[in-house]
């Protein structure tokens, strides 16, 4: 009896426990639904006031016109197309008055048709031209006794150059005096025994005695006279029988002298050389592939290496052996000289014309420019200058091939382009600024 109250009583505590629990969790979660719920109704609130804002939004902008997205993108697509197009515009014209381009030097040429050198470049050099130098050498040795010019001094044909004292010229000389006094004796004999002939006087064999004498006197004069004239001696000489005078054989420049006052030179030593300058040639050195091309007669430009220098010329030699170290063959151009600044062992480069071939469209070389790494030429429009994209072809250093982007007849800025180029390049960087 006492169990069963016992558990009757713990029972009833457990209720009343449970009981309050409930009560408590019942509470706790209608404060948490109706505050879930309050959350809820705020959040809708809010969403349904953004949509009205946006609604009003869409309805003023469609009143508008701005209020739909993708007709405004529409809108400023077209107006930035438009505005975009005017800056290319803007910035493939290069503009300069007719006066600007007068001023700047630029010539206004027209694409045409024409003729591509194709060219032969090959080494070369400048070279005395040997059939005017001379070696002048005294052909008697001797001493020197007096020197008249200078190194590089600048002589006439006929100018003394040097003196020389020679006992040879002395006894060549002696020679020729002896001879011609032993000719006055036997013409003076000859005379006599003639004349004792006519008269029957003496014996014709004396008279022709006297003949044959003359006739040997004769040819020992002229013998004389030619061993001197073979030395380059006069046969008299103001100065003495011994003196030796060196004379320049021809006009030009003294280029070398080896001899100086008090020397004892040799017969056959070469003291000076006299170079007329007025007259080099360019040796060229001739592949064998390229001989075909290179013929006498042939005009060919000449670039000198060291400095800006060129001329024409015509081939007058090419060498009918090719060397055995070198493998080339020996070419000549005759180059007038006249100022003197082909210098002999000046390098050159040698341009010779190997063919000749039309092209339809052909620009001026200089009115090709470089833009974005592409070649251009710039073409005459109204208010000033294009840049236009062309494909080039050959090119001979005077004119190019252009294989597309530019018509015959077309303007086009030639000399002085560079200066358009300079111009679009400020206007890019006005534009990027």
């Amino acid at each position: 009896m006492n169990m069963n109250t016992s558990q009757s009583s713990v029972s009833k505590k457990h209720l009343i426990a449970i009981a309050v629990v409930l009560a408590l969790g019942g509470a706790a979660g209608a404060f948490i639904f109706q505050g879930g719920k309050s959350q809820a109704a705020a959040a809708e609130s809010d969403g349904h006031g953004h949509d009205s804002q946006a609604k009003e939004h869409d309805e003023h902008g469609a009143e508008t016109g701005h209020g739909d997205e993708k007709g405004h993108e529409d809108h400023k697509g077209q107006a930035g197309a438009e505005h975009g197009g005017a800056e290319d515009k803007k910035d493939g014209l290069i503009e300069l008055s007719d006066a600007q381009i007068q001023a700047a030097a630029i010539t206004v040429d027209t694409a045409s048709a024409g003729h591509i050198q194709t060219a032969l470049l090959l080494p070369g050099e400048i070279r005395l031209n040997e059939d005017r130098t001379s070696h002048v050498v005294p052909r008697l040795a001797g001493v020197v006794e007096s020197v008249g010019v200078s190194l590089g001094q600048v002589v006439k044909k006929g100018q003394v150059l040097a003196v020389l004292a020679s006992p040879a010229a002395a006894e060549q000389r002696s020679e020729l005096q002896t001879a011609q006094k032993r000719l006055a004796l036997a013409r003076t004999t000859y005379q006599r025994e003639k004349t004792l002939w006519e008269q029957k006087v003496s014996a014709q064999q004396d008279y022709q005695q006297a003949g044959q004498a003359l006739s040997e006197a004769e040819v020992a004069v002229a013998n004389a006279q030619q061993k001197l004239g073979a030395l380059g001696l006069s046969p008299l000489s103001a100065s003495g029988l011994n003196r030796i005078a060196l004379r320049a054989p021809l006009d030009g420049i003294v280029i070398e002298k080896h001899l100086s006052l008090g020397e004892a030179v040799k017969e056959d030593s070469a003291v000076f050389t006299i170079a007329d300058l007025s007259q080099v040639w360019a040796e060229i050195n001739v592949p064998a592939k390229d001989l075909p091309f290179v013929r006498v007669g042939e005009k060919v430009t000449i670039k000198a290496t060291a400095f800006d220098a060129s001329a024409t010329g015509t081939i007058a030699f090419v060498g009918a052996l090719i060397g055995e170290q070198t493998r080339t063959a020996k070419a000549r151009v005759v180059l007038a000289n006249p100022q003197g600044a082909w210098r002999p062992g000046l390098f050159v480069n040698v341009a010779v014309v190997a063919e000749e071939t039309a092209a339809p469209v052909t620009v001026s070389t200089d009115a090709v420019q470089t833009v974005a790494e592409q070649p251009v030429v710039f073409v005459k429009v109204d208010g000033g200058f294009m840049a236009q994209p062309v494909k080039l072809g050959r090119s001979d250093g005077r004119r190019t091939e252009v294989l597309q982007g530019l018509k015959a007849g077309t303007p086009y800025a030639a000399t002085g382009s560079f200066v358009v180029k300079s111009e679009l390049g400020k206007g890019s960087a006005e534009h990027a600024h």
